[in-house]
């Protein structure tokens, strides 16, 4: 096994003045991987997707999950409880992600935690030499997306982001058939997320409960006075944290329709919706149709988001719809597609790679712990370009639904430019492109 030696160096502290000081993690692993070539990971977010991705890698062939990190004690506590039940292991606990960067005996963090930690807990594991896989949305905006691409280029690490349906065998089989023209011409993909989202109500303000870090789970957004409506899952339907539906479910839906018409950003947007259902403590739009237009390649995604008692499209709830000039391709999920051929719709190829339930959430080649398992080989091999989800996916799908949002708030059709990441002469909207940091948790200009 090559040793690489980032693994062995120190990172320069970077102070920050007052008594309450955060710096970056500063020391890194001493070796690649522990003891006799195992990987040791730790997990930070244990509430929602992060319980998948323990399963995941202890799934994984001499890979052991030797920390939980969260905010919440009292999460932490019911999950170390039930990893001794489940793998008859210990497991050791950490309020604070810092604590775990500064650990030289982990060698990969998996990040499932709120959005608007994603990219800050990136950067800050490449720059301590370790390697990362982050959940979907990469990014909470567009600025801190660069950013993370930057520091996983800048320190060689190994970053795999959590769309774990490119490691599916029937939606790469579904995306071949469209580079060798199988439905011809492919000019429009269309995202759709339509999920059952009730009402959060409105729980109002509240003591922060025991055991529950709230400055930490806070970290880089604005603190506000503590709510149920915040914490744990319904962050994702307030602008600070999350990003609604298009950047949550929705990710994987604007990530296949860039793969699948092999494009970057778009260079026209907009987008128009509202809570048209429930009178809650939602601040994101229930119903959400955005356009992405890319007219020097003469090609278009439209993205839709529905929460309520809605039909299907092409048999799918969740999924994308390609459109080229000889047929379509309707991929339903994460792992299985159907193609429908010539002006009678002739059924044509198709592929489901089986999965639990057919969902290839978990289970299968294509679900997450296939996902992992392509991310556990590039790490043993530190080569990213076995990566199915690298950085950069991160990044540009990501940003395909902040652009989305952007174009909602102002509600007008923008123009950007893709080389620069900036709207065209447009100072509002740039201003969308980044947020302001709480002190101590700024995600870095030069990472």
């Amino acid at each position: 096994m090559n040793n690489d030696s980032s693994r062995r160096s120190f990172i320069k502290k970077s102070a920050i003045a007052g008594s309450a000081a955060i710096v970056a993690p500063t020391i890194v692993s001493s070796s690649v991987f522990g003891a006799n070539d195992r990987i040791n990971a730790a997990v930070l977010g244990v509430n929602g997707r992060g319980k998948n991705h323990i399963q995941s890698l202890m799934n994984q062939e001499n890979v052991q999950v030797t920390t939980l990190c969260d905010p919440d004690m009292n999460l932490l506590r019911e999950r170390q409880k039930s990893f001794k039940e489940t793998y008859n292991k210990e497991v050791k606990l950490e309020q604070d992600l810092r604590r775990v960067m500064d650990d030289p005996d982990i060698d990969v963090v998996s990040i499932a935690s709120p959005n608007h930690w994603h990219a800050l807990t990136t950067i800050w594991a490449c720059q301590a030499g370790k390697d990362v896989y982050v959940e979907k949305p990469g990014s909470h905006n567009i600025w801190e997306g660069r950013k993370m691409v930057e520091a996983a280029h800048k320190y060689d690490r190994i970053v795999q982001h959590g769309v774990q349906l490119r490691s599916s065998p029937a939606i790469q089989e579904a995306i071949q058939l469209m580079r060798d023209g199988y439905i011809g011409n492919v000019y429009m993909a269309r995202g759709i997320v339509f999920r059952w989202r009730p009402s959060i109500g409105d729980q109002g303000f509240a003591p922060v409960p025991e055991g529950i870090d709230y400055d930490l789970w806070t970290g880089p957004a604005p603190k506000r006075p503590f709510s149920r409506n915040l914490v744990h899952y319904n962050w994702h339907w307030h602008w600070d944290y999350g990003n609604g539906d298009v950047g949550n479910q929705g990710i994987h839906e604007t990530d296949l329709c860039m793969w699948g018409l092999d494009v970057g950003l778009p260079t026209k947007i907009t987008s128009m919706g509202g809570k048209f259902l429930w009178n809650d403590a939602k601040e994101v739009p229930e119903v959400l149709t955005s356009v992405y237009n890319y007219p020097e390649e003469n090609k278009i995604i439209q993205f839709e988001v529905r929460p309520w008692c809605t039909n299907e499209e092409g048999g799918a709830t969740v999924g994308n719809i390609f459109y080229g000039d000889k047929g379509y391709i309707v991929v339903d999920g994460y792992d299985k597609y159907k193609s429908f051929l010539g002006q009678d719709r002739k059924p044509g190829k198709s592929g489901d790679d089986g999965g639990e339930s057919g969902t290839g959430m978990d289970r299968g080649a294509g679900g997450t712990d296939g996902h992992f398992a392509n991310f556990i080989e590039a790490v043993r091999k530190h080569d990213k370009t076995i990566l199915n989800g690298p950085v950069e996916t991160a990044h540009l799908s990501s940003g395909l639904a902040h652009l989305g949002n952007i174009a909602y708030k102002l509600e007008r059709v923008l123009t950007f430019n893709p080389q620069s990441e900036t709207f065209v002469n447009d100072a509002e909207a740039d201003e969308m492109l980044t947020r302001n940091y709480r002190k101590g948790f700024e995600v870095p200009e030069r990472v």
